[in-house]
């Protein structure tokens, strides 16, 4: 081999290994996870060529004593699931409370799903509490 022929090899091999690197850290690595809380907005299969469990979880909450306006906020978690059995019970709990565990990608894939946020478990669901009206 020459010289010229090595050198092509050497930095053929460094590219293929750094888009390799690049591919798994942006789409394969999980990057956080954790738990979250609250009520099913939605859920639903979507797509025109990938069909996808998309979802979105209103959670409520305080916010601090530092914000510039005081009083109650609400926070969406919207997600994406790849399994079918945790989506077909997801489709179950429209308006509950559930807990979902959940991990997150740098990237998406079309055949994940369009969020980040990929939930792989139900933790919990529980019934909104009926309160009586007071008139």
């Amino acid at each position: 081999m020459t010289t010229k022929t090595k050198i092509i090899t050497i930095s053929s091999i460094i590219v293929v290994l750094a888009l390799a690197a690049f591919v798994f850290f942006r789409f394969c690595f999980v990057y956080s996870s954790g738990v979250n809380a609250g009520d099913i907005n939605y859920f639903q299969r979507e797509g025109v060529i990938f069909k996808t469990y998309e979802g979105k979880m209103i959670q409520s909450g305080f916010k601090s004593a530092t914000a510039t306006t005081q009083g109650l906020r609400s926070n969406e978690f919207i997600f994406s699931v790849k399994d079918k059995a945790i989506a077909d019970s997801l489709m179950r709990c429209s308006g509950k409370h559930v807990e979902l565990r959940w991990k997150r990608h740098f990237g998406t894939l079309p055949w994940r799903g369009k969020s980040q946020y990929i939930v792989y478990e139900i933790l919990s669901v529980k019934d909104p509490v009926a309160t009586e009206s007071v008139f």
